[in-house]
C-alpha cells in the first residue's frame, strides 16, 4: 500500500488461446482434403491474431504458454481492490484486464496478506504483485524499514498510479484531528505492513522527540479490522491511501461513519512488483502499461473509479524513492 491517493482486480480474460485452438484445427482439416487455404487468407488471420494481442511475444516463454500472470494482492482494499459476487473487482483487476488484453493472457487474482506478498513472489507462488503496493527503494533493495537492515534480494517495480497517505476519522472529527500531530498519544488503526503504518511510527517517534506522548499503534491483517475500531471509537484515526480512505469516507454507513481530514501525505507512486530475476516479465508489463497509457484505456479506467488526480503519464521501472 502507499502513501498517496487511489489503491488496491478484475481479472483479464483473452480468447486468443481458444481462437487459436479453433484456428489450427481448420488448419488440420483443410490438410486432409488437400491444401485448399488461400494463402492470403492465412497471413490475414495470423495479422489479426497479433493485433488482438499486440505484445504477447514480449512475454517470458512459460507465462506466453500458461495464457496466465498469477497476481498475488490483498483483496480487501476498495476501491483499489475488493471482492463482490465472489470475483475480485476495482482498480488493479480493471488495470490488468487492460494489461491482458496487450499481452494476451489472463490475469488472475490470488489473495494474501500483505505483508507476505513479497515473500510468496520470491517463493514463485506468484508471477507479479498488483496490490496498491507503493514503489519504495527499501522494497527494491530489500530493506527492513523499521531496522534499515536488508532482509531480501528486493524487487522490482513497474509504476501505474500515484497516491499518498490519508488520515480517516469518524464524522464529525470528535476528537478534533486536523494532522498527524494531533495524533500523539492517542490510539491510531491500521494495517501492518503498509507505507501507512511507517508514517504512523516515524510520526510517533517525531511526538515523543517534540516531549509528547507516543502513539499507540494497533496494527491489523486487513484495513477492514482497523476500520471496525475506528467506527466503534476504539481509536481515533486509520491511515489508509487516499483513494481508500476517500472510498470509505463516501461509502462506508452510507456516508455517516468517516471523513478525511488534512492533507494527502508523501506522495508517491504505485508499482506492479516483479521479481528482479525475471527482467523479460518487467519490461513486458512496462510495454503493456506503456501501450494503454497511449491508447486512452488507463484513462478510461480511472475516469471509471474517479481517480483521475493519481495517473501517471509514463510507466517508469523503480521510479519510487
Amino acid at each position: 500500500m502507499t502513501a498517496s491517493s487511489t489503491r488496491r482486480t478484475t481479472v483479464a480474460h483473452s480468447r486468443t488461446a481458444a481462437v487459436g485452438a479453433i484456428a489450427v484445427a481448420g488448419a488440420l482439416l483443410l490438410t486432409a482434403c488437400g491444401d485448399q487455404t488461400d494463402k492470403s487468407s492465412s497471413d490475414s488471420t495470423s495479422e489479426s491474431s497479433a493485433s488482438a494481442a499486440p505484445l504477447a511475444g514480449k512475454l517470458p516463454a512459460d507465462i506466453k504458454s500458461a495464457g496466465v500472470i498469477k497476481v498475488g494482492s490483498d483483496i480487501a482494499y476498495p476501491p483499489v481492490e475488493y471482492m463482490e459476487s465472489g470475483k475480485a473487482v476495482g482498480i488493479d483487476p480493471d488495470i490488468a484486464d487492460a494489461l491482458g488484453k496487450q499481452l494476451g493472457v489472463k490475469f488472475d487474482f490470488q489473495n494474501g496478506k500483505f505483508d507476505q506478498l513479497i515473500v510468496g513472489l520470491q517463493s514463485k507462488r506468484f508471477n507479479v504483485i498488483m496490490s496498491a503496493m507503493n514503489d519504495t527503494k527499501d522494497r527494491q533493495e530489500g530493506v527492513d524499514s523499521d531496522t534499515g537492515k536488508k532482509v531480501g534480494d528486493g524487487i522490482d517495480f513497474v509504476d501505474y498510479f500515484t497516491a499518498g497517505t490519508s488520515i480517516l476519522v469518524q464524522k464529525g472529527n470528535p476528537k478534533n484531528i486536523k494532522s498527524l500531530d494531533d495524533l500523539c498519544g492517542k490510539v491510531v488503526a491500521l494495517q501492518k505492513g503498509t507505507t501507512s503504518e511507517g508514517i504512523a511510527k516515524a510520526q510517533s517517534t517525531k511526538c515523543k522527540e517534540d516531549g509528547k506522548k507516543a502513539i499507540t499503534l494497533q496494527t491489523f491483517d486487513t484495513d477492514p479490522e482497523a476500520l471496525l475500531r475506528l467506527k466503534q471509537g476504539a481509536s481515533v484515526a486509520d491511515l489508509n491511501d487516499f483513494p481508500v480512505a476517500a472510498y470509505n469516507a463516501k461509502t462506508s454507513g452510507g456516508g455517516n461513519d468517516f471523513e478525511v481530514v488534512g492533507e494527502q501525505i508523501e506522495a508517491g507512486p504505485y508499482g506492479i512488483g516483479v521479481s528482479k530475476s525475471n527482467t523479460q516479465l518487467r519490461d513486458a508489463l512496462q510495454a503493456a502499461m506503456s501501450a494503454i497509457i497511449e491508447n486512452g484505456e488507463y484513462k478510461k479506467i480511472l475516469e471509471k473509479w474517479n481517480v483521475t488526480d493519481g495517473a501517471v503519464t509514463e510507466a517508469k521501472i523503480n521510479g519510487g524513492s
